[in-house]
């Protein structure tokens, strides 16, 4: 080896996403589609980030034998893809949890609250097509549970679905959030939506459309309770 070689690169060098992908892995945490990695995000990486994507998408486009330098409707489709990924579509994984004020339960409120439908979008983790739904929550709240504002569990739902993932497990991620918000006696979650990798490609059926629930404490255990939550939300 030469005196002349470097011994190591500085960060400078080095790709945003692997100094994101190091410190993760040196946290031993997991950094799955969709899973949220803020905590792992520096000032001023998201642009690079983004910058990075972007390079990394024209040449996706270039393998795919598109004529991005004469063809003027995919000059600037690089960078388009990229912010939309980074600021919208897949915000959910690089953005904090949205602040969201709790108040207490001052009026000592014990019966079935029911928000939605809330219209949410996400993405296939499989195929990237988007998967576009609504989502009920039905809450069952006691004494001592923090109220959140109605507008809230919108900009939550936005957050958790805002990532690459699967209906099942999107599903559970709202609910596990919103327990851990809000420490109800009860809480359900229900989402209907539609799936483009089904419309779009593979068998292209255009009637399916995936219903699933996740129910906890008073909805799990009481089923008259789950029964009037239900027949409220088909109304």
């Amino acid at each position: 080896m030469s005196n002349d070689t470097p011994l190591a690169y500085t960060a400078v060098n080095v790709p945003v996403s692997q100094r994101i992908r190091e410190r993760i892995t040196a946290s031993k945490t997991r950094f799955h589609a969709n899973d949220n990695i803020a905590n792992f995000i520096e000032a001023g990486e998201m642009e690079e980030l983004q910058a990075e994507v972007e390079e990394k998408l024209r040449a996706v486009l270039e393998s795919l034998v598109i004529d991005t330098e004469s063809d003027h409707n995919t000059q600037d489709t690089g960078r388009r893809v990229a912010k939309m990924f980074i600021q919208e579509v897949f915000k959910g994984r690089y953005v904090p949890m949205p602040a969201v004020t709790e108040f207490p339960n001052a009026s000592h409120l014990n019966e079935l609250m029911i928000i939605g439908p809330i219209t949410v979008r996400s993405a296939c983790s499989h195929h990237l097509c988007p998967i576009i739904g609504k989502v009920w929550i039905g809450v069952m709240p006691n004494e001592h549970s923090n109220l959140i504002g109605l507008s809230k569990y919108a900009r939550i739902a936005e957050w958790v679905m805002s990532r690459p993932q699967i209906q099942e497990e999107a599903v559970v991620q709202l609910a596990d959030a919103l327990q851990a918000k809000m420490q109800p006696d009860g809480l359900a979650v229900v989402m209907e939506a539609d799936h483009f990798c089904m419309h779009w490609r593979g068998v292209k059926d255009m009637d399916a459309a995936m219903i699933n629930s996740v129910m906890h404490g008073s909805f799990l255990k009481d089923a008259n309770l789950r029964r009037e939550f239900l027949s409220l939300i088909k109304r």
